[in-house]
């Protein structure tokens, strides 16, 4: 029998599915702690506003499985009292399921928010590079730029096309590199600024969702714009995310940021996989020594603080800037290079975690 550890309760946990969607529980933050004291199993949850029937059924769920698993272990399930209220959820209010009214896309079996706290840090260099490290892992996957205020996919990826429309009146994306994209940098000349109010902001992510014809699609990543606004509100209310990575860099203020963005999406039942450090050192082409220009470690103890896994660090370096002013990704320009094997280590990892598992 294998080692009864935390992280063998949750490969157990992760294999059951929520009893309306094709998700892990996992996904949906239901599971809050787990703790081993000897044969004793004690995993604490939190189902915030899920309905009798819902809590009933993972309960059992979780209760069947854990018994088959370890028949000589003793498994207690403990309900938390509920800490975090659902943003404009008025205390009190009658609760319904989180997941209520989120529509799957069509043909995109699995969606992947890359999100920061605040801009600057690389977010969407990122998610373009997190997207073409699963294409090159040979998976159908899909780019969605959904900063409607600064996108800037369009100049990563190299793509200076407008999409068109199909005979179903919906958007075809833009390929490139053999990722499927949509951004409001497609549809906008290149100067023109955005001056919208949320709603028009919330319409537009929405339609990119909705109103664009996707295809067959293993995964659509998508890249957020920086903060907790009406974009990223909009994005988890209107389908089921399979989870969101949060990038980071070293220094406190973007840490303290990164830490707001992972409680937005614990309030919306979202689960994180874990956080990328992005800019983490620059390597000395000359002595090869790292030097840590924004400090060290602040990606790694903000996942230790939050209690999600440290995916990875990605090192500064101009090629990355030169490639994605060039529209040439580091994982194009220098596909075997030390950061793009960086990021296809990080797929690696999300894969392990269970983001491509049916």
């Amino acid at each position: 029998m294998s080692v009864v550890n935390e992280q063998f309760v949750q490969s157990i946990l992760e294999k059951i599915k929520h009893p309306k969607y094709n998700q892990s529980i996992l996904s949906f933050g239901y599971v809050k702690k787990i703790s081993i004291q000897g044969k004793r199993v004690s995993i604490t949850l939190d189902f915030r506003g899920a309905p009798a029937d819902i809590k009933k059924a993972v309960k059992s769920q979780i209760e069947a499985h854990l018994k088959q698993a370890l028949p000589e272990h003793l498994v207690l399930l403990v309900e938390a009292s509920p800490s975090l209220q659902v943003a404009g959820q008025k205390p009190g209010a009658s609760s319904t399921d989180p997941w209520a009214g989120r529509a799957p896309i069509p043909g995109v079996k699995h969606v992947l928010a890359i999100a920061s706290g605040k801009g600057g840090v690389g977010k969407s260099t990122v998610a373009t590079n997190m997207a073409l490290a699963f294409k090159q892992l040979g998976y159908q996957v899909g780019l969605m730029d959904s900063d409607i205020y600064g996108p800037s996919i369009q100049i990563m990826m190299g793509v200076t096309d407008r999409p068109r429309i199909s005979s179903q009146q919906k958007l075809i994306p833009v390929e490139q590199y053999g990722i499927k994209m949509m951004s409001m940098g497609f549809l906008l000349d290149k100067e023109v600024p955005v001056i919208w109010r949320g709603p028009m902001v919330m319409k537009a992510v929405t339609q990119f969702l909705h109103d664009v014809a996707w295809g067959e699609l293993d995964l659509l990543v998508i890249d957020l714009p920086p903060g907790t606004g009406d974009a990223q509100l909009t994005l988890v209310q209107r389908i089921p995310l399979s989870g969101a990575v949060i990038v980071t860099t070293p220094q406190e203020v973007a840490v303290v940021d990164a830490r707001r963005g992972f409680h937005m999406f614990e309030k919306v039942h979202t689960r994180v996989f874990g956080i990328v450090e992005n800019m983490a050192y620059f390597q000395c082409p000359k002595c090869g020594e790292n030097y840590y220009i924004f400090g060290k470690g602040g990606g790694s103890r903000a996942a230790y603080e939050l209690g999600v896994p440290f995916l990875g660090e990605i090192p500064i370096d101009p090629e990355v800037t030169e490639g994605g002013d060039r529209g040439e990704p580091i994982l194009i320009r220098q596909p075997e290079g030390e950061i793009a094997q960086s990021f296809r280590q990080i797929a690696q990892k999300l894969l392990s975690a269970g983001l491509l598992a049916q």
